[in-house]
């Protein structure tokens, strides 16, 4: 496979999961759970933030299914982590999740209006110029560092595990590098376009795991966070320390968000 062909079945598996009835697009609400039991629209039960963790309590006629099973009156959902869970009911699906420890509701409708008006991601054309060597020097620990959000107040500790080293433009760059799972790592970043041609909140890289103290950044796939396509995200922002200060003309650009309904 070529470089070029390799990179569009990128954009095609990124476009896929963009469209996804299921994924991020399909959200058409963000709720905090209060210790008042509180109904939102369109989501059956009253919920809360109890000391036990995220309760639903379920109506006569009202019913969630979760892994499987029928919820119907108060359930506990406990406290539950940043990844959540998902139940579905008759008209959708809602995540149920931690979001800088409080419990949120996140529903999923595959008619949304994100998803419905969504058009395409724009990109820079594939460059192997931007595929990049890096050296990669790991902490000896990971390191929990504290990042903004796009959520006003708020704030994310996400674990740091090294730093890549890496020149473009004729110009040094450092970078701190997050957790990615899987021995890979995760990069959060602005860089000169951004707010110009490419989304100015930031941008991320997923970078397979490195091998004998070098990673391979390839920019061409540097990739949107939720927040740019929709409100109803809460995406960590980078530390000030990342931004690379040259043009990086690689990756996606920003994409149109029309107004939700």
């Amino acid at each position: 496979m070529t470089f070029e062909q390799a990179w569009q079945q990128w954009r095609d598996e990124r476009e896929a999961e963009l469209r996804s009835p299921e994924g991020f697009l399909a959200i058409t609400g963000l709720h905090w759970l209060g210790a008042q039991p509180q109904r939102f629209p369109g989501i059956p039960g009253a919920w809360s933030n109890a000391p036990e963790g995220a309760v639903v309590e379920l109506g006569p006629g009202e019913w969630l299914e979760l892994g499987g099973t029928t919820l119907a009156g108060r359930y506990v959902f406990g406290h539950v982590d940043p990844v959540g869970v998902v139940a579905t009911f008759d008209a959708g699906t809602v995540e149920v999740a931690d979001r800088f420890g409080t419990p949120v509701l996140r529903p999923r409708q595959p008619d949304g209006p994100f998803l419905r008006d969504y058009t395409g991601t724009p990109t820079y054309a594939p460059d192997p110029a931007w595929r990049v060597t890096a050296d990669f020097t790991a902490y000896e620990t990971s390191r929990p560092i504290s990042v903004g959000s796009v959520v006003e107040g708020r704030s994310s500790v996400i674990d740091a595990v090294g730093e890549v080293a890496f020149e473009v433009g004729g110009r040094p760059q450092r970078l701190i590098a997050f957790d990615g799972g899987d021995d890979e790592l995760w990069l959060l970043f602005t860089d000169e376009t951004s707010g110009v041609t490419t989304y100015a909140a930031c941008r991320q890289l997923a970078v397979e795991p490195p091998a004998d103290g070098k990673a391979v950044l390839d920019f061409n796939r540097a990739a949107n966070m939720p927040c740019a396509y929709t409100i109803h995200a809460t995406c960590p922002l980078p530390p000030a320390s990342n931004h690379i200060d040259v043009l990086v003309e690689a990756g996606e650009q920003t994409p149109p968000r029309p107004p939700a309904d």
